[in-house]
């Protein structure tokens, strides 16, 4: 099969198409016939080994994945060939192929009216914003929420499950996104290029920060007594600062990383929310996917589509 690997570590230009192996679905796996797959930071990073998972080259990189069942291994149940499937994957074995096997609790049943694409913007993103909102801190009725880089993958999905959850969200994001982000529920804007968030946002109950560094302390400042902060931005920034903050304002933070669980991912897409998609592109571009989503300014999700047939 045809999968984008790379042999060392590097920037977007050590990716390369090769031909590899067809892996088979071990006990408990299901074989996943890739249509489309996700592109996210954490790909990036894993290429050009500032984040390393235990995984060294060569590797195959892709953690969002959605395509058909092509065979399921013993032990499987709630799958059959032929599903549309969508779910997580990690590298060495990443989605980036045309056959990618994943365990069977990862994955969830694409809806109708979910097409591949879309399925495939999901997991990493969508995981990494319902999980600490509603897992976490339990949004609802009336809270004010605060939502950093809140045009980004993780940004623009935790506005819609905030705001669907009934709370006040307010976003950081520059001017030119905020018409994007009215549209999907935002009740509040501040572009981060001429405001300082942390001087015009007060009594907020959650924040949601895929940013860390300076962003951690700043955001205290906006919280309200016994606020939550919760950084989701992985590996990265020392936390210290705004760990001792937090506890000596009796503020609460926690470091969140997102689990993968096709239980979650079937909620998440019941619930309506929906991942955009700022661009399409074929498996063989994905050193352009990876050098767009490095700029930062990508409104949404960039995926990575192998077939022709996106839509179930």
């Amino acid at each position: 099969m045809r999968a984008v690997s790379q042999r060392t570590w590097g920037g977007p230009e050590v990716l390369e198409v090769v031909e590899v192996r067809r892996p088979e679905a071990g006990p408990g796996e299901v074989l996943v016939r890739v249509t489309a797959a996700g592109v996210n930071p954490a790909d990036w990073k894993i290429r050009s080994g500032a984040v390393r998972k235990g995984a060294e080259p060569p590797l195959t990189l892709g953690l969002d994945v959605a395509g058909v069942v092509e065979a399921v291994g013993d032990g499987v149940v709630g799958f059959r060939v032929g599903d549309g499937v969508f779910g997580s994957t990690f590298p060495p074995n990443g989605a980036y192929a045309e056959f990618v096997a994943v365990p069977h609790e990862r994955l969830a049943l694409v809806p109708v009216g979910l097409d591949f694409v879309q399925a495939a913007a999901l997991p990493t993103a969508a995981l990494t914003a319902w999980q600490p909102l509603v897992r976490v801190a339990g949004v609802g009725e009336g809270q004010r929420v605060l939502v950093h880089a809140a045009a980004g993958g993780v940004g623009h999905l935790a506005v819609q499950i905030a705001k669907a959850r009934g709370a006040h969200v307010i976003g950081t994001a520059r001017a030119v996104k905020h018409a994007f982000l009215r549209e999907l529920g935002a009740d509040e804007l501040v572009d981060y290029t001429r405001d300082d968030f942390a001087e015009v946002v007060r009594d907020v109950d959650v924040v949601l920060d895929p940013i860390a560094g300076d962003y951690g302390p700043r955001s205290l400042r906006t919280l309200k007594p016994g606020g939550l902060l919760i950084d989701v931005r992985g590996t990265g920034p020392d936390r210290t600062e705004v760990r001792a903050l937090a506890e000596e304002r009796g503020l609460r933070f926690v470091q969140f990383g997102f689990m993968p669980s096709g239980a979650d991912l079937a909620e998440i897409a019941a619930s309506g929310v929906r991942a955009v998609v700022d661009e399409v592109l074929p498996l063989e571009d994905a050193a352009k996917a990876h050098a767009l989503s490095e700029t930062g300014r990508v409104a949404g999700k960039i995926v990575l589509a192998l077939r022709g047939e996106i839509a179930m």
